[in-house]
């Protein structure tokens, strides 16, 4: 899952990580950044990384786009054991002029935003459990470096999600960040990309996800609805569960064009709007497919049963 779009309580920090473990776990570095210890990982820890890129990778042929598909070809990433981050900051500079620096887990918004403008993915350095393997509260290795790398190797994805780091600084400042944050979500995040033999998984969420790969693509039950900004800005999205609607983009040029738009006068256009749930759809959507709601509803009538 995404760094800065949790919240997260006091109650239980026992096995959190980063900004979610509390103060102490604060690293000396004002940036957050730690030294990956790669020769620290165990046995264990590279097997956990083997079984899930394994499965991952003989699910993905035919539902992840073809930049993610080039992206990883080309990067220092396989089965045998989790990725050296220094390795994989030689490939990425070289190409689009991104490194990847290890964080201990969940960081301040601040300090996110701070990486991202400057083109430094923060990713967490621990791996998952073996009994977590299908969920994972906070971003592992696994979600930041498998979902997000091979896509940060395409020059557009590149350089949006700089454009996304510099846009977080000023929502900050104004307020928004809600409304920004829902754009990082389904699109980097869960975004869905229309090719010209079907659709596919280019957001790191769904990509790095078994469960929701096959969900995102092939279950009926979600919305898949054509990308439109202030929609999406003013539409809630789930953090607990397989999303309710996916949005759309027709090309990776898409979020060029987003990279390059001055979102303060939308933000002020949408101030006093209402928000809309995440499985609502409006007379304005334009329709991939509708969905039928019905893993979402059989969840809703359980709790209130």
């Amino acid at each position: 899952m995404l760094k800065h779009l949790k919240e997260h309580t006091s109650d239980n920090l026992k096995g959190k990580h980063g900004l979610a473990a509390g103060d102490a776990a604060q690293p000396e570095r004002p940036d957050w950044t730690i030294d990956q210890g790669w020769d620290k990982y165990t046995p264990a820890e590279h097997a956990v990384w083997k079984t899930l890129f394994e499965r991952q990778s003989k699910l993905l042929p035919g539902r992840a786009c073809d930049e993610f598909v080039d992206g990883m070809k080309n990067l220092p990433i396989g089965p045998g054991q989790i990725p050296n981050f220094e390795q994989l900051s030689d490939v990425l500079m070289k190409r689009t002029g991104w490194q990847v620096v290890a964080v201990p887990g969940l960081v301040p918004d601040e300090v996110f935003f701070e990486h991202l403008a400057h083109r430094r993915f923060p990713a967490g350095h621990f791996i998952r459990k073996p009994h977590e393997l299908d969920y994972l509260e906070e971003p592992d290795v696994f979600h930041d470096v498998f979902g997000h790398v091979p896509m940060l190797m395409n020059p557009a994805i590149a350089d949006y999600i700089q454009a996304y780091g510099e846009g977080g600084l000023r929502a900050q400042r104004l307020g928004v960040l809600d409304k920004l944050a829902r754009v990082y979500w389904y699109t980097v995040e869960f975004g869905l990309l229309k090719q010209k033999d079907g659709l596919r998984i280019y957001g790191a969420g769904i990509a790095s996800s078994y469960t929701e790969t096959v969900f995102s693509l092939d279950d009926p039950s979600p919305n898949r609805i054509d990308f439109e900004l202030e929609r999406v800005m003013r539409t809630n999205y789930r953090i607990d569960d397989f999303q309710e609607s996916y949005f759309v983009i027709d090309s990776l040029d898409r979020l060029l064009e987003l990279a390059k738009i001055d979102f303060a006068p939308i933000y002020d256009r949408i101030a006093n709007l209402p928000d809309f749930e995440p499985g609502t759809l409006l007379p304005s959507d334009t329709l991939v497919s509708r969905g039928t709601g019905r893993y979402h509803d059989a969840k809703r009538a359980v709790v209130h049963a």
